[in-house]
């Protein structure tokens, strides 16, 4: 069976009304990055970022995987589809994908700031995560995000991921946050690379074959593409 490898980004989900951060009316117009996605901002001011944290985890509870995130799904029909994104919403788990690496950590769960970095799940009925919540050790929960500055566990993992693709699909994203963007360079010669996006990208020094859709129109024309219904 054939592997296709998707990278995902923000504009995977946008459709499903997931604020995007780099859009001009996106969350950084609101929040300073220093202040919520970044190891200092948790130092400063814990509270504040539980909130932030707190309000994108209400958001996604409130959202709907789209109809491009049940097209990659149903892809598994034909395909082993292995599928690394960098956004931290479970739409992809929640549509039915079963191979899903998280690159830049997951909102639905929570570590512990003690040693071992325990990782727990967040219930939906008790979305809040506040100060004063602690690991079964004692230790104080934080997201469980990989915040600007920090080590991206699972980037190797994804290179490997890539390297073994038969062909690499792109969606959402604009390939300029690293090390995610240097993913591509992790594709063999001569795999077909598919880019999936509403807006122009120029910047993608390989032969790629692009889709100026969003995400779910944009998975409609790929599958066509691939001769699938």
């Amino acid at each position: 069976m054939k592997k296709i490898i998707v990278l995902t980004g923000a504009g995977m989900s946008a459709e499903s009304g997931i604020r995007t951060f780099r859009d001009s009316d996106g969350l950084w117009e609101e929040y300073k990055i220093d202040d919520v996605a970044t190891p200092n901002g948790w130092r400063r001011n814990p509270g504040l970022v539980l909130d932030f944290y707190n309000q994108r985890r209400r958001q996604l509870l409130a959202s709907k995987p789209n109809a491009g995130h049940y097209a990659l799904a149903e892809l598994e029909k034909d395909f082993d589809v292995q599928i690394i994104t960098q956004n931290i919403d479970n739409l992809h788990e929640r549509a039915g994908s079963s191979q899903v690496v998280h690159l830049h950590g997951e909102l639905m769960k929570v570590r512990s700031t003690g040693p071992g970095e325990e990782v727990f799940d967040v219930s939906p009925e008790k979305p809040n995560v506040n100060l004063g919540d602690k690991c079964p050790k004692g230790y104080q929960l934080r997201p469980h995000i990989v915040w600007f500055g920090e080590a991206v566990p699972e980037i190797e993992k994804a290179e490997r991921m890539t390297y073994d693709a038969d062909l690499f699909l792109i969606i959402g994203t604009s390939l300029v946050v690293y090390p995610a963007a240097g993913l591509i360079h992790n594709v063999r010669p001569g795999v077909p690379i598919y880019l999936i996006d509403p807006k122009e990208v120029n910047h993608i020094p390989y032969d790629v074959t692009v889709i100026q859709k969003g995400a779910s129109e944009g998975m409609k024309e790929f599958r066509k593409m691939l001769h699938l219904n």
